[in-house]
């Protein structure tokens, strides 16, 4: 029998993502769930909501918060001291391309959580093409054929495509969860309820 799934919507340039992407694995296989990995841009779906950016950098003083509880979050979950990426949001265009690129490659994780890590961890850019070869350099990758790829129309079309069914399936921020029957979590602080939910563990009498 097939195990329940997960569906973790996550955004390169998103810091909860970034806490979400480091503990998922080893929390979803305590669970018995599976989990699919799916990158996206959040960019137009925050145009859709008239922001011009991030949140976080709307309102500073949500912004200010966020660092410290992201920082906070990074020191009780053990990860690397959090780092604050100048500028922030970074442009994760290049990073999400060949992540949709390797959606069904075994390579879609480690690079997933490289990037993050070279983000978030060690303060590296991401946003330039060299910045992503690199990475994928790193993993034993062939970083400029990927990277070409990924840039091929098609894999453009992938791209636009997920980030329409984001929208169309209620999500509107990252990083999101959902489930088998469309239950809809938003936010790292909800991925122990999501994957409850996933493995048919309802609070009350929620069905």
């Amino acid at each position: 029998m097939p195990r329940p799934r997960l569906e973790f919507w996550y955004e390169f340039a998103s810091t909860y993502s970034y806490l979400s992407a480091m503990r998922i694995e080893a929390l979803a296989e305590a669970a018995g769930v599976a989990v699919r990995w799916r990158p996206f841009l959040i960019g137009p779906v925050f145009a859709a909501q008239g922001w011009t950016s991030s949140p976080f950098n709307l309102f500073p003083a949500k912004g200010r918060n966020m660092w410290r509880d992201v920082e906070r979050q990074a020191a009780a979950y053990g990860l690397p001291p959090l780092t604050q990426p100048d500028p922030f949001p970074q442009n994760s265009l290049s990073a999400t391309r060949v992540a949709i690129l390797g959606a069904d490659e075994p390579w879609l994780v480690p690079f997933t959580k490289a990037v993050f890590s070279a983000s978030f961890a060690q303060g590296r850019s991401i946003a330039e093409p060299s910045a992503v070869a690199a990475i994928l350099d790193g993993l034993d990758l062939d970083g400029p054929q990927l990277l070409k790829a990924a840039s091929a129309e098609a894999n453009k079309t992938r791209l636009r495509v997920a980030g329409e069914e984001a929208r169309s399936r209620g999500l509107y921020g990252a990083p999101s969860f959902l489930t088998d029957d469309g239950e809809l979590f938003w936010g790292n602080d909800r991925l122990e309820q999501a994957l409850s939910w996933a493995a048919g563990d309802r609070p009350g009498s929620l069905r």
